[in-house]
């Protein structure tokens, strides 16, 4: 195979001259014959290097085939054809696209088992070749797609787990972000069809692991991770450009599904934040913007306490958007005010509107949910006070004495808030005992402070008696 060797002849007119013979002789039925005479001038044309006169020999053979609908001789002359000694690149390339064009019409005319046998052919011919590289992958996504409705039509069992599974692998096989010859708008859709099949694997999975009642390792966890990987090999940046809002949409769906598999409740509202900031989304306030700035919420207030949540908290409470949202403004603001949140209160003013969403008819969700209420809880009593009895503490935290102690070991051990609790004595302490030093270099950088200011004050002062003097004199 190469397009490097010099042209010796061109075979143009010969060739001009034997496709009509070879017409009739097809047209008599002597497909065979015709077949012959074609092969014997291509050999010529392929030795002398002459790529027009090959690529017109080679579509010829394929379409004699095709049109007598003998599609073991196709299949045949395709694998001969392309494996021939020293066959042209571009004359390859040509057959492979003709035969990839009537994969449709012999699905819908000959079925899928004749379907099938050519797109193998097609695989076979184009495996390991780089100039082929993106043929192959248009149609191993084909084939991919045919198991796929295979799973779709399968009942249950067996068959129908290694339908989505053979699926998912093939497209996987795939490593579509090093084509050169691949448009990055086709990458794209290939890499988020590899995410949305691994995705469907490892919930398939996992649902057979839990019924099993085996541990997580035998579950989808490595197609999890999979997911992961594949959404790193998207650049983000790509998907921010206005043509490309169809795959943005379809990239940050597949990054909450993993998100939420995972329970990363930030990384989720992150996402959600991502489309949200899409224009045809954005614009359109009364349903798909308004639904994505309310999941944004939810999933904020469920996330863990730390100095990113807390600044996208803000950022979100002081979006004007969020004020038309009245109910969900209100509970951004009872996070991100010092003051103690009941969860009684919490219950009867939100409950009610909250447990009838998906997200928070999830039971697990719903006590995330208490867990955020009672360490935002807590973070105010520490801001607050410095020591304060443990039987004061529950009252305030609506725990038992158990659960409160957890939930401050939980957020000592995060490093939100500094505590020691005093067993015998039932005291919490929320201050740490400074040492003689740390309180010297404070008092030093006071007086430091306090110096600074006295000297700037002198030197304004010696300023202001200068330009008086000047204005008098």
């Amino acid at each position: 195979m190469s397009d490097n060797k010099k042209q010796e002849k061109d075979f143009s007119s010969e060739v001009n001259s034997l496709l009509p013979e070879t017409a009739a002789l097809v047209k008599a039925g002597k497909l065979q014959e015709a077949l012959e005479k074609l092969a014997l001038l291509e050999k010529q044309t392929r030795n002398a290097a002459d790529p027009k006169s090959t690529t017109t020999l080679v579509k010829t053979i394929a379409e004699y085939c095709y049109n007598a609908h003998d599609f073991e001789r196709l299949n045949s002359n395709i694998t001969v054809l392309s494996k021939k000694h020293g066959q042209l690149k571009s004359v390859i390339q040509s057959l492979v696209e003709q035969a990839m064009g009537w994969l449709e019409d012999i699905r819908k005319k000959e079925g899928d088992k004749l379907w099938l046998q050519l797109v193998e052919t097609l695989r076979e011919v184009t495996e390991g070749k780089i100039f082929l590289e993106t043929p192959r992958a248009r149609v191993t996504l084909l084939l991919s797609r045919y198991h796929e409705d295979l799973y779709a039509k399968t009942a249950s069992g067996e068959e129908k787990r290694k339908a989505l599974e053979t699926a998912s692998e093939l497209l996987s096989d795939l490593q579509v972000e090093t084509y050169s010859s691949m448009e990055r708008r086709e990458k794209t859709e290939f890499i988020l069809e590899q995410m949305r099949l691994l995705i469907a694997v490892a919930r398939q999975k996992d649902e057979i692991a839990k019924a099993e009642g085996r541990d997580s390792l035998a579950g989808g966890d490595a197609e999890w991770v999979k997911v992961r990987v594949g959404g790193r090999k998207v650049n983000e940046g790509f998907l921010k450009e206005a043509e490309n809002e169809d795959l943005k949409l379809k990239y940050y769906d597949l990054m909450i599904q993993h998100a939420l598999h995972h329970s990363s409740y930030l990384d989720v509202a992150k996402y959600y934040h991502k489309v949200w900031e899409t224009p045809a989304i954005m614009n359109d306030v009364n349903d798909k913007g308004k639904s994505a700035l309310e999941h944004i919420i939810y999933y904020i207030v469920l996330s863990p306490h730390d100095n990113e949540q807390s600044d996208m908290l803000h950022r979100i409470y002081n979006n004007p958007a969020l004020e038309k949202l009245q109910l969900h403004y209100n509970l951004v603001k009872c996070f991100v005010t010092r003051e103690l949140m009941r969860w009684p209160g919490i219950v009867e003013l939100y409950g009610k509107f909250l447990r009838s969403t998906p997200v928070f008819s999830i039971e697990k969700r719903w006590e995330d949910l208490h867990t955020r209420v009672i360490e935002h809880n807590v973070r105010v009593v520490a801001a607050y006070y410095t020591r304060i009895t443990l039987s004061r503490l529950t009252a305030l935290l609506d725990l038992d004495r158990t659960q409160t102690e957890e939930t401050i070991a939980r957020l000592v051990v995060a490093k939100t808030i500094w505590a020691r609790i005093d067993r015998p004595a039932e005291i919490v302490t929320f201050r740490n005992q400074r040492s003689a030093e740390e309180v010297m270099n404070d008092w030093s950088s006071d007086m430091q402070k306090l110096l600074g200011l006295v000297e700037k004050t002198w030197m304004g002062m010696n300023a202001a008696q200068a330009a008086q003097s000047r204005i008098k004199a």
